[in-house]
Formats: structure tokens, sequence, C-alpha cells
């Protein structure tokens, strides 16, 4: 007899835009996480909801999604870290293309999918004699209406992991992938395709989930193929938009579009500018520039550093990136906030 909700998958928002999971057998309260980034964060659900972790899946090796290896395991020293590469901190058993893994009921696929990374992996899991859909994690390689950008490959390996790696999965597949992009992917898939009342009408629903801050995950393969335009190089709107026809050669120009794809750059508006030609602005930014240094003792992430660092340049530089540097700030205090740190600062 095959039974009906006994796995379930807990979607966990963090940093700024990332997504962890936990994949849970309801019955034996058994927990697998995927890019648990936020170590802390994990444990306390672990806790709270009478969980047993008993393995991790790593998609990749960049920090937003493996950062979190050793500190579970300092926790939990029998936890097993699985990975596709051996620059995943914590590894602790590197598998293979096509390699299965067992946990209970609850089986898991490797999928080896280098693009984003040389080393990839994406993990298809279902459940023994359950009726539900199967899922598929797929990091940084398939998003909500695109994909990732080919950081360590070709167009031609993305060409075959996301139609034939991931293409060939069941359609009712649930597709969870590392971040929440969906509304940008959406706006970048109506460029390419104006006419297609799908990508409208998925726009409007991923507006309407970020306005209650909600996620939009997951899709299904079968939508992904309806409005993703890294899933239609086929389609007649898609070729006409990249001028190409042979359908890696479709992948690149899109990707290539995407990467340069970005919403029109903020500009103050003319009382603000007299207020920052007056030097009336200056104790907002100063106040910025400090919480930024405090924001540096909370993290040695390198990415965050960075966009700190940078964030001074830009004023220094041009005055109009005030709006760039106040943006910033925003997004650091939710990193804060989702990794359960906080700081306080009067303006």
């Amino acid at each position: 007899m095959r039974v009906r909700g006994a796995m379930k998958v807990k979607v966990i928002s963090i940093l700024e835009d990332n997504y962890m999971y936990l994949v849970i057998e309801e019955q034996s309260k058994l927990a697998i996480a995927v890019d648990p980034a936020v170590p802390q964060r994990l444990l306390e659900i672990v806790k709270r909801e009478g969980l047993s972790l008993t393995a991790v899946l790593t998609t990749h090796h960049h920090w937003d999604h493996a950062r979190g290896n050793e500190a579970l395991l300092k926790e939990i020293p029998q936890l097993r870290v699985y990975g596709g590469d051996d620059r995943i901190g914590g590894l602790t058993d590197k598998v293979t293309s096509a390699q299965e893994l067992k946990f209970n009921s609850i089986n898991v696929r490797c999928l080896f999918t280098p693009c984003h990374t040389s080393g990839h992996m994406c993990y298809f899991v279902w459940e023994d004699e359950c009726t539900d859909a199967p899922a598929v994690f797929t990091g940084d390689t398939l998003f909500i209406g695109g994909c990732g950008r080919f950081l360590e490959g070709t167009a031609e390996q993305m060409y075959n992991n996301l139609t034939h790696v991931l293409g060939s999965l069941p359609q009712d597949t649930k597709v969870f992938c590392g971040h929440e992009y969906t509304i940008k992917n959406l706006k970048f898939a109506l460029l390419v395709e104006p006419e297609n009342e799908k990508v409208k009408e998925m726009l409007s629903w991923a507006r309407a989930r970020d306005d209650d801050d909600k996620p939009t995950v997951p899709s299904t393969l079968m939508d992904e193929f309806e409005y993703n335009p890294f899933l239609r190089l086929s389609e007649e709107g898609v070729q006409r938009f990249t001028g190409k026809t042979d359908p890696i050669e479709v992948l690149r120009v899109l990707r290539k579009e995407k990467d340069k794809f970005k919403k029109p750059k903020e500009r103050l508006p003319p009382h603000a500018m007299l207020a920052l030609e007056w030097g009336l602005l200056r104790p907002v930014v100063l106040c910025v520039q400090q919480l930024f240094s405090s924001f540096l003792s909370y993290t040695v992430e390198p990415r965050l550093i960075q966009l700190c660092h940078m964030s001074v340049i830009f004023w220094q530089q041009e005055a109009l990136c005030l709006v760039e540097l106040l943006n910033l700030l925003e997004k650091l205090l939710l990193v804060l906030t989702r990794c359960g740190l906080q700081l306080s600062t009067t303006i």
C-alpha cells in the first residue's frame, strides 16, 4: 500500500535571499539538511521540532551554501556531510554522478551538474511507497524562471544539466532552488517572451508572494517548461530574442543577456539632492559606515566584507550611490536578523 505525505520539506529563508531546507521523514523524525548555511538557526528548528539530524546534502562549495557544515559537525559529530566537491567545508562523503543514498524510507539520487561550479550536485529525493511528487534540490543550477551563472563551466554543460539531467526527471517533480530570484528572473523572462501569458501570470503571483513575505518555492518542472526561458530554447520567441536557433547558442546568448539585465539605477529626488549638496545627509552616511564597521565583527564572510568596503568607496566616488548605500544597509540588517544577531544604532 502506498502512503501519502510521509515526507515533507521545510523551507527556511536565510541570509539575503538564500534558502536552506530540511527533508523530514515525519514518522521517525529523521531529518536531512540541504545547504545549511546558517547552522544555529537550523539547530534551533531541529531541537524545537524534535528532529534527528542525520545528514547534510551540499550542492556546491560557495559560502552561502556550505558555511554551516563545520559548525554542525561540532554539534553532531556523527553527522554525514555529502557533496561532490573537495572544496566543500566539512565534507565527510564525496558523492559521484548517479550515486544513490538511503536514509530509512528517503532515497536520494546525486545528479552531477557542473557549470555554476565544477563540482555542483543537485539532489533528487523521493520516498518509498509514497504517492507524493518527488523533489529536486537544484542549488544554483536551476532557479524558478532562471538558471545559474556559468562561473566554472560552459553553455554546453548547462544545456546538458537543464535539458538532460534535470529535464528528464518526472514532470511533477517539485523544484527547490538555492535562492529567491524569482521576480527578477521573471522580469527577464518577460523581456524574452513579452507575449507569454504564463510568464505574466507567474510574475504577478510572485510579486504577491513577495508582498506577503512568502517564498515562491517550490515550482514544478512542468511549470518551468512553460515560463523559464532557459528551458524553452526551441521556442520561436526565445530564438527570436537571441537571434540563434541552435539550442546551445540560444542558451549562451540568453545567459549573456541575463548577466547584463539590471533594473534601472535609482536616483535621489531633487529635494534629497539639495540636502546631499548642502551636506545635510553626511551624518546619515557616517552612521551607515559605522554600522558596516560594526557588522564586520559579526562575520568573516569575504563577500559581505567586500560589500561593506565597496559601499564606502561608492560614497567617496559618486554621491548618487547613497541610494545603493542605504539599500545595502537594509540588506545587511536582513542578513543579521536571519543569522539571529541583533545590532542597534541611532540616526
